[in-house]
């Protein structure tokens, strides 16, 4: 197995319980669950990370974050970041993507891209990544989806480019790209 492993697919494929098991017989993980820290508002995402967390081993050191880059760079054990889109989501908030013109957010949106990737690259442990696939996936066609749909696709571009393996989870088969 490589050192860097790009786990994607669509929405509720088995992407994260696969990218999981690839690190099941690591005795300490650095889970990164990226995106903004849930405030209790959404019910929904409340319990789906509760039961995320239920069932990861006791001894993965979850750390919730919008600075994936800095957990990535300060972890010392193998790493899961899931996931991915949600980071970039997150991102787009944070630089006001949505509403902005391009020229004011791509700037910004390029460098935090560029050090996700760098860090992603300098990794030595195990380090696996979930992602959505946004080639396959639904994504609207308004402004706001075509720039998740891009930023995101960029991002798995580049991260995948530095990955060891790339693998597509569809309906909880792999398919090791």
């Amino acid at each position: 197995m490589g050192r860097r492993v790009l786990v994607t697919g669509g929405v509720r494929s088995g992407k994260s319980r696969y990218a999981e098991s690839l690190l099941q017989r690591e005795p300490v993980v650095s889970y990164i669950a990226p995106g903004p820290v849930p405030d209790g508002s959404d019910p929904e995402w409340v319990a789906r990370v509760a039961e995320h967390q239920r069932r990861r081993p006791e001894s993965w050191i979850t750390r919730e974050t919008t600075d994936v880059t800095s957990a990535l760079e300060g972890a010392t054990t193998p790493v899961i970041v899931d996931c991915l889109s949600t980071w970039a989501t997150a991102m787009l908030d944070e630089v006001g993507a949505w509403d902005a013109p391009d020229a004011q957010w791509r700037p910004e949106v390029g460098k935090r891209i560029d050090g996700l990737v760098e860090a992603w690259c300098a990794r030595r442990d195990l380090t696996v990544a979930v992602t959505n696939e946004v080639g396959f996936g639904v994504v609207p066609e308004h402004r706001s989806g075509r720039v998740f749909r891009d930023v995101l696709g960029l991002v798995n571009q580049r991260v995948a480019a530095c990955s060891d393996e790339v693998a597509l989870v569809v309906a909880g088969r792999v398919l090791y790209l």
